[in-house]
């Protein structure tokens, strides 16, 4: 990659980004295009966010991604969001017009995305969401569309309830639950952080689940969630697809280019194949 003064910048805001597979992909694709663009990762501390943003302006860069702990909070420092990440309540992706900013969430049109890719659908099914934060929220709002009934379940009630509230205000098939039992639902869902380390207990109950469920981890890895699901005989989806669908969307926005999807796969793979 050569960068030159023409060079657009793009790239994501989070805390930490060290483990980000995001450059991979997005420079794939920018080199095999032949696009004057690179993507950069920024550790941006919660406190500094406002003048992290405020750059994004002054230096011109031509959109950022947003990632934990950011996706909520950046919203009341862009100039305008989107109808879809309004309803959210979470940014994930930025676009630079001419000095304005706006948000635009691309995480639950990716998730949906990267379900269809691997044949699962969950229309007029049974299905659980654990986790009520940003990424819960975006994906609730497009399962809620397809499922013949969506189940909620969080430890933090707060949270939990709001969500549920403002998806009950377009949808009439959210449920809350106090405890579950994995073996009530057709389409499970880890969207809680529980699986990134080790020592993480299990998010859900493996030993209730059963052949003929389906279980997805947000997590880009195959979490003891997902190898306890598949010694239970069910079918397993990692957060792979939803990183590499939601990162082809944001990249089609800043460009105005559908990005080569299988060039930012092979990339994503490869990054993944490599020792931390």
């Amino acid at each position: 990659m050569n960068v030159t003064g023409k060079t657009k910048i793009t790239g994501l805001f989070g805390y930490p980004v060290e483990h980000t597979l995001s450059p991979l992909m997005h420079n794939a694709a920018f080199e095999h295009l032949g696009l004057d663009f690179c993507y950069l990762p920024f550790s941006v501390h919660p406190a500094s966010l406002k003048t992290a943003v405020e750059a994004v302006r002054a230096l011109n860069l031509a959109g950022v991604n947003v990632t934990i702990p950011h996706k909520e909070s950046v919203i009341p420092y862009l100039d305008t969001v989107n109808e879809e990440a309004l309803f959210i309540g979470a940014v994930n992706t930025i676009v630079n017009r001419e000095g304005t900013l706006t948000g635009y969430n691309t995480d639950g049109r990716g998730f949906m995305r990267a379900l269809s890719e691997n044949d699962i659908f969950p229309d007029n099914r049974k299905v659980l969401v654990a986790g009520a934060g940003g990424a819960s929220r975006a994906i609730s709002y497009y399962l809620s569309e397809k499922a013949a009934s969506l189940w909620l379940y969080d430890t933090d009630k707060t949270k939990l309830e709001k969500l549920a509230s403002d998806l009950s205000e377009i949808r009439d098939n959210i449920r809350i639950l106090d405890s579950v039992d994995p073996g009530d639902f057709d389409v499970l869902i880890n969207a809680t952080p529980l699986g990134l380390k080790a020592t993480d207990p299990l998010p859900l109950d493996v030993s209730r689940l059963s052949p003929g469920q389906t279980v997805c981890d947000l997590i880009y890895k195959k979490t003891p969630l997902l190898s306890g699901a598949e010694k239970k005989g069910c079918r397993t989806s990692d957060g792979l697809g939803m990183l590499l669908w939601q990162g082809v969307l944001a990249f089609e926005l800043w460009t105005g280019t559908f990005p080569p999807v299988d060039i930012m796969r092979k990339a994503l793979l490869s990054g993944m194949d490599k020792p931390a």
